[in-house]
């Protein structure tokens, strides 16, 4: 059934389910409870893997190839890049409803909504090849967009309920490689699906049978998840957990004591600038690219990808890290310094001619800035312990989609204004403000302790 371990607890800690809303038992006496991991944990966080990913997607889908999107459609560069936008503003006022509903609905309920979205909205793509329905395309890019508001923040709340103590951080890494996945393929299929150079019947195709494609994928993976996607195991997998699924949280009373969290607040701000900084240069690498290297669309797509994929390398790894020494503050410093130097590195090998270092540059980018994701996820859970971490997460993301949305816009104008090293420096400059940010972080393990002391 299960691996199981029987811990003496006090009666704070009772016995429930995973999630909110089980049968407890009275807390008034001293009672062994038995702490079970189950093995369908590991399916569970695979399917949300894949359908993360399925959404994370169509994210980069138009604007890595805004020179083909441009051409065919007839619309303009900044039309282009708000398909990408358009999945920051639609998640800022929609992210409390959504964690709300994570809260109180479950994982089972939130991800089957993610998941119908991530589909009917990429079947509506589908009936956009037309050159003059660029618009439908537009509204099924924010049908998706609408839709990563029940997926974006569930990871820390799946390995909290599914998994024990010692592999939380690794499956909440996991989790956020899901999102990281789609995002690499993102940039991987549409430059090598789309040809930029070809007539307009050639681009219909070409357009056809990427949105075929993705719509097909996500049907079958809506229906999978209808069929075997559980909200929570019988039993708890941690006496965190236990705790966590106890409390009754008041969902308004939540975000007051996350906004009066000093260390949460700090966090917030740090995030924020270091995965906005991400957003801005994802969704501009096209343009910053072909600047130097014209006609290099692949590459743009496949530099991208080589980002994300280091990134997914260094999600894993710092998983593994914090499993292991429990050490979440001197890792998220550590992360977000080596973010700096690889931004630095990046910024000054753009221009260097030589496509190897550009790679090089990018790989030792992407495996800091992005493997950043899960660490902040998991840090933020630490230091708000037992506020819902869907809620912990769905602010923390919502955070990063203004920071998103203002730095992609502000990225774009420095461009124009002053071309890319000084843009890039920038950028610099604003990650080395959330470093100092972060070290004024207290290490408050809150999350630790509560397992500890049980």
């Amino acid at each position: 059934m299960g691996d199981s371990k029987t811990i003496e607890v006090s009666g704070s800690v009772m016995d429930g389910v995973g999630e909110k809303g089980g049968v407890l038992e009275s807390p008034s006496k001293k009672q062994p409870t038995e702490y079970t991991v189950y093995p369908i944990r590991w399916l569970m966080l695979f399917i949300f893997v894949f359908n993360s990913a399925t959404n994370a997607m169509q994210w980069i889908q138009y604007s890595i190839i805004q020179d083909a999107v441009v051409k065919y459609y007839g619309v303009t560069s900044i039309v282009v890049y708000w398909t990408s936008l358009i999945y920051m503003i639609t998640y800022i006022p929609l992210i409390f409803p959504a964690s709300w509903l994570l809260d109180k609905a479950g994982l089972r309920v939130t991800t089957i909504i993610g998941s119908f979205g991530t589909c009917l909205g990429a079947w509506l793509k589908v009936f956009s090849v037309p050159q003059d329905m660029f618009w439908l395309g537009f509204a099924g890019q924010t049908v998706v967009a609408v839709s990563q508001v029940f997926i974006l923040n569930v990871p820390p709340r799946l390995a909290a309920v599914w998994f024990g103590a010692d592999q939380v951080s690794s499956a909440c890494s996991i989790g956020v490689f899901g999102n990281q996945l789609g995002v690499a393929l993102g940039f991987l299929l549409p430059p090598m699906l789309v040809r930029a150079t070809g007539s307009p019947d050639e681009m219909a195709a070409d357009f056809r049978l990427m949105f075929y494609l993705v719509a097909g994928f996500t049907s079958v993976l809506f229906v999978f998840i209808l069929l075997f996607f559980k909200a929570a195991p019988p039993s708890p997998p941690s006496a965190a957990a236990d705790l966590g699924s106890s409390l009754d949280s008041n969902f308004l009373q939540s975000i007051r004591k996350l906004f009066m969290n000093r260390n949460y607040v700090l966090l917030l701000l740090s995030y924020g600038l270091n995965v906005g900084v991400f957003y801005a240069i994802s969704t501009l690498l096209n343009q910053v690219v072909l600047t130097y290297y014209p006609g290099a669309n692949e590459d743009a797509g496949r530099i991208g990808l080589v980002i994300v994929v280091a990134g997914m390398a260094g999600s894993v790894v710092c998983g593994l890290v914090l499993d292991r020494t429990h050490r979440f503050k001197e890792t998220t410093l550590a992360v977000y310094v080596a973010s700096v130097l690889g931004m630095i590195i990046f910024t000054f090998t753009l221009d260097c001619g030589i496509f190897a270092v550009v790679y090089l540059s990018s790989i030792l980018l992407g495996f800091f800035m992005t493997g950043y994701l899960p660490v902040g996820f998991e840090f933020a859970s630490e230091v708000t312990y037992p506020e819902p971490e869907g809620t912990t997460s769905g602010i923390l993301n919502a955070v990063v989609q203004v920071f998103g949305i203002v730095l992609t816009l502000a990225y774009e104008r420095m461009l124009e204004a002053w071309g890319d090293r000084w843009s890039n420096l920038t950028l610099c400059a604003l990650l080395a403000l959330g470093a100092a940010i972060t070290a004024a972080i207290r290490s408050d393990l809150r999350r630790q302790a509560a397992q500890n002391k049980a």
